[in-house]
Formats: C-alpha cells, structure tokens, sequence
C-alpha cells in the first residue's frame, strides 16, 4: 500500500465534494485500511508550500502528484486503487 496525500482547503467546494467521496469509499472493505494524510493548506501552510500545485484539492500517491483540482467519485476510486498497487 503506497502512502496518499491530499492538499485541500476547508471552505473549498470542490474539496468538500471529494472529502465526501473518500468517506463513502473508506466505507468498502477493499479502501478501509487505506491511509490518507490529509493536509488543510491554510493552515499547514509549511507542509503545502513544498508541494508544486495550485488548485484543491490534490492528491498525491507515494510522492507523485496524480489528481489536481475538481474531481469526481470516480477519480477518488482510481487514486485508492493507484495506492493499492
């Protein structure tokens, strides 16, 4: 299992969407392990500025930026399953 990072902003819309997907998919047995660092980039400013991206919410996997900006409940799934490879 490879580690996920997720850069987000509490007040964005776009990352309440996908936080809602990452519960609803942790809910399946095959994703409930998965760990995901979740880092609110306003507040862990330090975190986020070593990171090249601009739009939340982003996602990482083992390192690698796979996903920037609005995203679907489809997406979310192919970044689980990129991290159980």
């Amino acid at each position: 299992m490879r580690p996920i990072k997720l850069f987000y902003l509490k007040n964005c819309p776009f990352c309440k969407r996908a936080l809602s997907y990452i519960e609803k998919l942790k809910q399946q047995d095959v994703y409930k392990d998965l760990e995901i660092e979740m880092i609110e980039e306003s507040e862990q400013a330090e975190i986020a500025d070593q990171y090249d991206y601009y739009y939340a919410p982003t996602f990482y996997v083992d390192g690698k930026k796979l996903h920037e900006g609005g995203i679907t409940e489809n997406e979310v799934e192919e970044i689980f399953k990129k991290a159980l490879e």
